[in-house]
């Protein structure tokens, strides 16, 4: 009798188990029943609502990696992060068949005990290598599983390029594609910091040179341009206005208005420059198919 119980606990629990899986099967099939939001963020769909995207030819997936680190006494310590949030949209919807992940606003800052690097101020959080390159991986992995066939690594900060560079090769050789993994270095390094786009728009920043800390500050028009464009806030207008302090590298900010306009058009340009490297890199894929296929 004890046997013939056991079998009966088993097999309830693989019927189970068994109509478990085909409702799962149903549910994922199953029709949306509202109208689907107009998002490309990934963390604003829903989960039919991104299957719908895969289906109808969404396949490619941007996925930013920016900080949380000191920039001087003016800019969020998320300044990466809500640069990517603009930056990450206009390229998504330039390229037309993107979506993009959550920001991955943890990364290396520096050596946490003792600390280095921006470690040394309060408010940054710092991730080791080997920990980002596993989150980077772990990540992709997931996206990969749900049928995205591009994953596009954009880096907004300079420590973080190494670690997607050796995961997109990890990864790459690893799979074989598709998917594949494309690490756009052009995105960081293509006239970093606009250095030279922005003297076109008549910011011109001192000392003249190409720095990420031109007057001692860890801080450019560059960026604080573009973080207007997501909330002025993040750059302390007001309090700068205030103060008489809106000002970066001896340029005046003001009028707050035109910081914004000349944001828009770094957001348009950074966006342009990186979706040329991105198709590149895709034309480079499509030529790659033929022969890896004889």
């Amino acid at each position: 009798m004890n046997r013939q119980y056991w079998m009966f606990v088993v097999f309830c629990g693989l019927t189970s188990w068994g109509l478990a899986r085909a409702g799962v099967a149903q549910e994922l099939h199953a029709p949306r029943p509202i109208a689907a939001l107009e998002s490309i963020f990934l963390e604003e769909l829903t989960w039919m609502e991104v299957r719908d995207a895969l289906k109808a030819g969404k396949t490619t997936i941007i996925i930013g990696t920016g900080g949380l680190e000191q920039s001087g006494p003016y800019v969020a310590l998320g300044k990466h992060n809500y640069v990517l949030r603009a930056t990450t949209e206009a390229i998504a919807r330039r390229l037309g068949n993107a979506l993009v992940a959550p920001i991955i606003a943890f990364v290396p800052e520096g050596n946490i005990t003792p600390p280095t690097g921006h470690m040394r101020y309060p408010g940054a959080i710092s991730l080791r290598e080997d920990t980002f390159e596993a989150l980077l991986t772990d990540i992709c992995s997931s996206l990969k599983q749900h049928g995205f066939t591009d994953l596009v690594l954009l880096g907004d900060h300079g420590d973080n390029q190494r670690g997607m560079r050796v995961v997109a090769e990890r990864l790459n050789n690893k799979w074989g594609g598709p998917p594949v993994v494309h690490f756009i270095a052009e995105y960081y390094a293509q006239d970093l910091w606009s250095y030279d786009y922005l003297k076109t728009l008549g910011v011109h920043q001192k000392p003249d040179v190409r720095s990420a800390a031109r007057a001692g500050i860890h801080d450019d028009y560059h960026y604080e341009a573009i973080m207007a464009t997501v909330d002025p806030q993040t750059i302390r207008t007001e309090q700068r206005l205030t103060a008489g302090l809106y000002s970066i590298n001896g340029f005046d900010m003001s009028p707050p208005s035109q910081t914004i306009a000349n944001g828009t058009k770094l957001v348009a340009y950074r966006a342009e420059l990186t979706v040329a490297a991105i198709q590149k890199a895709l034309e480079q894929k499509r030529q790659r198919k033929p022969s890896s296929a004889r």
